[in-house]
């Protein structure tokens, strides 16, 4: 007769043994629940709970109903914001920096237009005409303050006694082609314009925006720009065929990020969702549990979300990747719960009796596997960039939310929809997942000595690579190549300029200072020795614009291209080149009001954060040598996005931490066993550790995304260690069964639901590694192979190190001796 695979898991507590089983698996089992059901020794608080929820079951559905709409109602309150600073805290030293320079200057918010002739050539007639004209449609652009392009340059010559200050380019369709050449000799020369507004072979131009978006209402500001300035593009397009236009910028950067956000709300949400519930009805061949799973965690979506949104919490890239974590992770308590209870029902247990019987085995297991996953992602509450905070915090809700419906909803919902008990296909789909997993258990048993030896090694071998990997970033790429802004500006940066910058606020430290010439001597000579590194593609200094005036006024003579010696002349210079700049084109962009500070910008190759945090120590470096009064930090969002992921690292080492020891206390206080607890370390840290070792290896680059990955995981992995011990010990405990047989037992009873619910979870976070957003990539990478790696090693590393440290035997009972004499 065949071995009845599950008569185990209907058993547990009893003191009835099952022959035929313990011939088939080799292992101390239980018989099934209609023969030894009296015998069980069921909590009485969890039993009454399961009976009462059962009893009054419509009534839990209707609480559940009436929790869902209460919470769900805080969704219409969701917002996305797709501002870059809210990757930054208030707190965060560089961005009060840059907050400060920008109140002192005017805000360099930003769109860049490139201009790409298909001649190669920008000084034709045509090509004039087009940056003319784009020049001017810029203006239109919303919130805009300012238009710089080659076209408005204000060029400057003497004429006898006057100084002559004038657009570069004023009438282009009338422009011989000695003018032009004239022009494109100008423009090719200017230090203000060269890799900045235009190449320096003239092939390619730009035309700069400036945007101070009023901050009245910042979800609209800044899709409102960029859907203008596709507009300009689609219409600039039309008009000049033989010109590629390409746009980015910092405005067009944080619509990137809403753009991110948004589809992968739309993408990645119902992809997960699909694979969830397929990977569900593959598993449990049963369309009742398959659609009372679908009920489960899209509630809990919708409660977390509408929670957020009473909290008043707005999205962002990193934050509206929460709804596909807790679509998986609300998978797990389902799972769990579903998978003992149609085995039971496929045993021939009825309905109730088995919905009870499951709840009491898994409630606490279920319960601490929640507690530590909400552990896991609150601590990342000491994350240094708040959209991490806001994830953290709205998957813990969710992941809370999954907890209470698996326990009240599911099992009132089961109770009513139609489930057929134990039929011969029924018992076949028992059969196949249970010989699996006496198969895995007999092979860990009997090369429990090799694989500890093995998977310890391996483990070592990797942990020792997580070293390899180097904390670096490079903002740009947060955006694969099927965002339009990265191909934008990958193209822009190699063919006119960088979107990197870097500005220095300068101050002489007196009012009109920055016309001292000692002060513009050392100002320049900073300047000179950044257009000197290889990073700097262009230095915007006030410096230029003294030396130009100081040869305008002397003829324009070459000679006195240099800063003048004298400081009334030098201030009498500036303000006569002021009084003749036209409105939108002053220099406060440069200037503070009592002009004793000066802003110079610098823009730079598409860099990494390890060199860009390299090229700030130089600068400070050049400083202590060269000007130690004129020492200052540069700031911009580049320098605000290399130092936050060596500060979140930081911060979020304490907040791994402290998640490690409140973890580990939970499971020696739940599993009631020191040993115990500080072997289930091993299963709990391993797996983080090789999976960034492996990342070492392959990758070699940590970021901001992976920075939060370990306090994250942490809490996940620990689920598959909880089910795995608790069995374990329930085996230990209450049958007195010596460590074979134990491991055997956990093997039996939680082995196809480990499976399931690993399987599941790295396909969903498969689905988010698929983001065209990296961060979301990265994270739903290395958090799927984190899974997969404490799947292994729970099922081989585990019970070769309980073997080892918790395997002597505890003697036989009167019991298992009854039974072996039977045998």
């Amino acid at each position: 007769m065949r071995p009845e695979p599950y008569a185990e898991i209907v058993g547990i507590g009893s003191n009835c043994f099952n022959k035929k089983f313990m011939q088939g698996y080799k292992g101390y089992v239980f018989s099934p629940f209609s023969q030894c059901h009296q015998a069980m020794k069921i909590p009485a608080t969890i039993e009454s709970c399961a009976a009462y929820i059962l009893k009054h079951r419509w009534m839990a559905l209707a609480m559940s109903m009436l929790l869902l709409v209460f919470t769900g109602w805080g969704g219409q309150f969701l917002k996305f914001t797709n501002d870059y600073r809210v990757f930054f805290s208030e707190e965060n030293p560089e961005l009060a920096a840059f907050e400060n320079l920008q109140d002192t200057y005017t805000k360099n918010d930003n769109v860049l237009f490139m201009l790409l002739p298909d001649s190669g050539n920008v000084f034709t007639r045509e090509a004039l005409e087009a940056v003319v004209y784009l020049t001017e449609q810029s203006w239109t652009i919303p919130y805009s303050i300012r238009v710089d392009s080659i076209a408005n340059f204000q060029h400057t010559y003497s004429e006898g006694d006057d100084l002559i200050v004038r657009d570069l380019i004023a009438h282009p369709g009338q422009l011989s082609l000695a003018e032009i050449a004239a022009i494109r000799h100008i423009a090719t020369s200017e230090p203000l314009l060269v890799n900045n507004l235009v190449s320096g072979d003239g092939h390619a131009t730009g035309i700069n925006i400036t945007v101070e978006l009023p901050g009245i209402n910042p979800t609209t500001e800044g899709p409102e720009v960029s859907e203008y300035v596709r507009q300009i593009r689609t219409a600039f397009a039309q008009q000049y065929p033989d010109i590629q236009i390409y746009a980015t910028g910092i405005v067009e950067m944080n619509n990137a990020f809403a753009t991110a956000s948004q589809n992968d709300m739309i993408q990645l949400v119902p992809l997960a969702f699909l694979v969830i519930i397929l990977g569900i009805f593959v598993f449990t061949r049963s369309i009742s549990a398959t659609i009372a799973t679908a009920f489960v965690v899209i509630f809990s979506v919708i409660m977390a979300m509408g929670t957020a949104g009473w909290m008043g919490i707005e999205l962002t890239g990193p934050s509206v990747s929460a709804p596909t974590m807790i679509l998986t992770l609300a998978v797990a308590d389902s799972v769990h719960f579903l998978i003992t209870m149609i085995l039971l029902v496929r045993t021939g247990t009825d309905k109730n009796s088995a919905i009870r019987e499951s709840l009491r085995i898994n409630f606490m297991p279920i319960f601490l596997t929640s507690v530590t996953t909400i552990i896991g992602f609150l601590s990342l509450n000491f994350s240094d960039s708040p959209p991490f905070r806001d994830l953290g915090n709205i998957t813990a809700m969710g992941v809370g939310y999954a907890f209470i419906l698996s326990v009240v909803f599911l099992p009132a919902l089961m109770s009513v929809l139609l489930l057929k008990r134990g039929q011969q296909t029924g018992q076949k789909q028992v059969d196949k997942p249970m010989r699996l997993v006496g198969a895995i258990a007999d092979f860990v048993i009997n090369h429990h000595r090799k694989l500890f030896l093995a998977l310890g090694a391996f483990s070592v071998f990797f942990v020792g690579m997580v070293a390899k990997n180097e904390l670096n970033d490079v903002f740009v790429e947060y955006f694969d190549q099927s965002v339009e802004f990265r191909r934008h500006t990958d193209i822009v940066t190699a063919h006119l300029t960088g979107i990197y910058i870097i500005d220095f606020s300068l101050d002489s430290q007196n009012d009109g200072g920055i016309s001292d010439p000692d002060y513009l001597t050392r100002v320049d000579k900073f300047a000179g020795w950044l257009a000197q590194q290889d990073e700097v593609l262009h230095v915007n200094v006030l410096t230029d614009v003294f030396k130009r005036l100081n040869k305008n006024l002397h003829g324009d003579d070459e000679n006195w291209y240099r800063i003048p010696q004298e400081r009334d002349l030098a201030a009498q210079y500036l303000l006569l080149y002021e009084m003749s700049l036209p409105y939108g084109l002053d220099l406060n962009n440069q200037i503070n009001v009592d002009k004793s500070a000066t802003r110079m910008s610098v823009k730079l190759k598409t860099l990494s954060t390890t060199q860009v945090l390299g090229f700030e120590d130089r600068i400070a470096a050049w400083f202590d040598a060269n000007a130690p009064t004129l020492k200052v930090r540069g700031s911009s969002p580049t320098v605000i996005f290399s130092h936050i992921g060596m500060r979140n690292i930081i911060s979020m080492l304490s907040g791994t931490t402290l998640a490690l020891v409140l973890i580990s206390l939970v499971l020696v206080f739940a599993l009631r066993s020191l040993k115990i607890g500080a072997i289930s370390l091993l299963p709990n840290l391993l797996p983080i550790g090789v999976a960034f070792g492996i990342w070492g290896l392959s990758v070699g680059q940590v970021g901001l995304a992976l920075s939060v990955v370990a306090g994250m995981t942490l809490g996940i992995v620990v689920d598959d260690t909880v089910h795995f011990l608790s069995k374990y010990l329930r085996a230990r405990r209450e049958r007195s069964l010596n460590a074979e047989q134990a491991i055997r037992y956990a093997f039996s009873t939680v082995g196809v639901a480990l499976i399931v619910n690993t399987l599941i979870l790295v396909a969903g976070f498969l689905v988010l590694s698929t983001s065209s957003f990296k961060i979301n990539n990265e994270m739903g990478l290395v958090t799927a192979l984190t899974l997969a790696l404490a799947l292994i090693l729970d099922f081989l590393l585990l019970p070769a190190v309980l073997l080892k440290f918790d395997g002597e035997n505890p003697g036989k009972t009167i019991e298992e001796k009854r039974v072996l004499s039977d045998v």
